[in-house]
């Protein structure tokens, strides 16, 4: 089973995936933890990618894709994966979809959380609260919002007329939101 999951910031992306990976036993992939890591683990990649962090710049999207490879050649996830944050932008998932068909896989559903922009801020600003980043004001996570919408939502449009694409109402209860993505993948798995 591979998955992508998409939706915007506070959409309870991560929280689901993760939710999803244990139920498949598949592997959780976020883009940020994968640098993250390869950044504390001083791999080749990761050595590159903290070269342009360190200069302020975004990390180029061939070396996402080359840690994003990577990551998914590892053992863990030959039964399966779910990559939550990418792609990011239409660019990304044409390479993205090159790269599968060069590995000689595929993904089988693009689960797109969507939540109201009134629903996203609050759960944003409470977020905040509680973990405290002080950056998550109202405007900072409109903006964050803008940005989503502008480089992120193309993407729907990019695999709009895919059968595998799945809209799934965000705005729900955790557990409802998680019986709903599970009904969207049940037909594929034998779970």
């Amino acid at each position: 089973m591979r998955l992508i999951f998409l939706g915007p910031p506070g959409a309870g992306k991560g929280t689901q995936a993760q939710i999803v990976s244990e139920w498949l036993s598949i592997p959780h992939i976020s883009t940020g933890d994968i640098l993250r890591a390869a950044v504390k683990n001083e791999t080749e990649l990761g050595l590159k990618a903290k070269s342009y962090m360190d200069a302020g710049d975004l990390v180029p999207d061939s070396l996402i894709l080359d840690m994003i490879r990577d990551r998914l050649e590892q053992p863990d996830a030959k039964s399966g994966w779910i990559l939550d944050g990418f792609p990011r932008n239409v660019a990304q998932a044409q390479k993205l979809d090159e790269m599968l068909a060069s590995m000689g896989q595929s993904f089988d559903r693009i689960l797109s959380l969507e939540v109201p922009d009134d629903v996203l801020v609050a759960r944003l600003l409470g977020r905040g609260k509680d973990q405290g980043r002080s950056d998550d004001n109202e405007a900072v996570i409109r903006r964050r919002l803008e940005v989503f919408y502008e480089s992120t939502a193309p993407i729907l449009e990019f695999y709009g007329n895919r059968p595998e694409l799945t809209i799934v109402n965000g705005d729900a209860e955790l557990d409802a939101v998680s019986e709903k993505l599970k009904t969207a993948i049940r037909p594929l798995s034998s779970v």
